[in-house]
């Protein structure tokens, strides 16, 4: 067995807050740091804005879709370099939903829309493996593998320049 494949590996993240909730829910501030070894300095979080938070600063339901579409992007861009697949650029405009009347409340839908650009140099059955890689890098990300909400992966492929505005191949 490779090495890899025995290996553990193991991820540390720190939040902290300070203040007083005796006032009440609606009086205590919802802003706090998160920080992650070994990177220097913290994130400052808040709470969705439906639940009292500040909207200037990223939630923790914005940090899980954010999440998604991150893993989704390094686990495609690694199986089109294997691949010998050109990417020229990737955007994602993921989106989540967390209906307040399904119990317990959750994230039940994360969508990944990612707009790929592929090289103009791009043969022409590179689009189909280019699906085919977004579906494989799908089923191998350690985020959405990690997690049961449902995610939908709903790709537009492109070929050209990375600032493509043209129709997806």
């Amino acid at each position: 067995m490779s090495p890899l494949r025995d290996h553990v590996h193991r991820y540390a993240a720190r939040c902290a807050w300070s203040g007083s909730t005796g006032a009440g829910y609606a009086a205590y501030g919802r802003q706090h740091e998160g920080t992650v070894e070994p990177v220097p300095g913290s994130l400052t979080l808040s709470a969705d804005p439906s639940f009292r938070g500040d909207p200037a600063f990223m939630n923790p339901e914005q940090l899980l879709v954010l999440s998604a579409a991150s893993c989704q992007l390094l686990s495609f861009l690694a199986l089109a370099a294997r691949a010998g697949i050109d990417v020229i650029a990737y955007e994602d405009r993921a989106e989540a939903e967390m209906p307040d009347h399904d119990r317990p409340v959750r994230i039940t839908r994360i969508t990944l829309r990612p707009r790929i650009t592929l090289s103009p140099d791009a043969e022409p059955d590179t689009i189909e493996r280019t699906h085919s890689l977004v579906a494989r890098a799908h089923d191998e990300c350690y985020v959405a593998n990690s997690l049961t909400t449902t995610i939908t992966v709903e790709p537009e492929i492109f070929v050209g320049s990375a600032n493509a505005d043209s129709s997806p191949a």
